[in-house]
């Protein structure tokens, strides 16, 4: 799209669209190959005021009855929020940094500002994402982050977890399990079945590994919550960092979800870091 925002330095190249606050292309000039995977929607969007979704499109919260907003791509969930359908304004642009806001607000309760900022050092991306709640009466906040990244037969990804919840009927999770199969199981890298997986984990360490043969990527972010999806056939894996896990607004204690008042902020940051391949010898 025309209106893009390119930004570069020496190794790293990103192409960051203002409408819904995604990546259409994260690559890297070092290995001239492409990081993340793109196939006309996003390579990489943010997900706010929620990640995921809400059993029902619905929720308690200090007594009340929170009726979720409709979703234009969802017939039955407010799916990872709406801040990556929604155009951003561009605060400032440079070279290696851009600043996008957006200004939100629905009759459920969600008034917020959002900040993203993309920025790239060295062979780094770090985007950082900043919530901060307008409205009169308190509102529950989570946030996350999608990226898409390339994931070919050769690839091999790696990560540790102390427990996961089970896929379930439209999507929401079956009850929590300590004991992680040795399909799902990334504690050691490995390429997995090449099937469908849309996993939630808990206890993860906030490093995850995905190896290729000429690179080896590492996201970092600070939450214990990640999920990971894949299909079969396609050449993607998505590894995303949650604030929360999924429908936790339904869990005992909504944990990851911050109750904000107005004037208050939450935020959540990640790290994309591009090195050379990992030498099997």
């Amino acid at each position: 799209m025309a209106d893009t925002l390119l930004l570069q330095n020496a190794h790293l190249r990103l192409s960051v669209n203002p409408q819904g606050g995604g990546l259409r292309e994260l690559f890297s000039l070092t290995h001239h190959t492409p990081v993340l995977w793109d196939q006309g929607d996003s390579a990489l969007f943010p997900m706010l005021p929620l990640a995921n979704r809400v059993a029902g499109n619905r929720f308690s919260f200090r007594g009340q009855e929170i009726a979720l907003p409709h979703s234009p791509v969802d017939d039955e969930f407010f799916l990872h929020g709406n801040g990556w359908l929604e155009r951003w304004a561009v605060e400032s642009v440079s070279d290696t940094e851009c600043l996008l806001l957006l200004r939100s607000q629905h009759s459920c309760g969600f008034d917020y500002l959002a900040e993203l900022r993309y920025g790239l050092r060295e062979k780094v991306l770090r985007a950082e994402l900043t919530l901060t709640h307008l409205g009169q009466n308190p509102m529950l906040y989570g946030l996350g982050f999608h990226p898409w990244f390339v994931f070919d037969e050769g690839s091999r990804v790696q990560f540790s977890a102390s427990g996961y919840w089970p896929e379930g009927e439209k999507h929401l999770p079956l009850a929590w399990q300590g004991e992680i199969p040795p399909a799902i199981d990334f504690g050691e890298a490995k390429h997995g079945e090449s099937g469908w997986l849309n996993v939630g984990y808990s206890g993860w360490n906030g490093v995850a590994q995905i190896q290729r043969d000429v690179m080896k990527v590492t996201l970092s972010s600070q939450t214990p919550w990640l999920m990971l999806f894949r299909m079969s056939g396609e050449s993607f894996l998505c590894l995303e960092p949650q604030s929360h896990p999924v429908n936790a607004h339904h869990q005992a204690g909504q944990p990851g979800l911050v109750a904000l008042g107005r004037g208050e902020s939450t935020g959540l940051a990640m790290e994309i870091a591009v090195d050379p391949a990992i030498s099997s010898c």
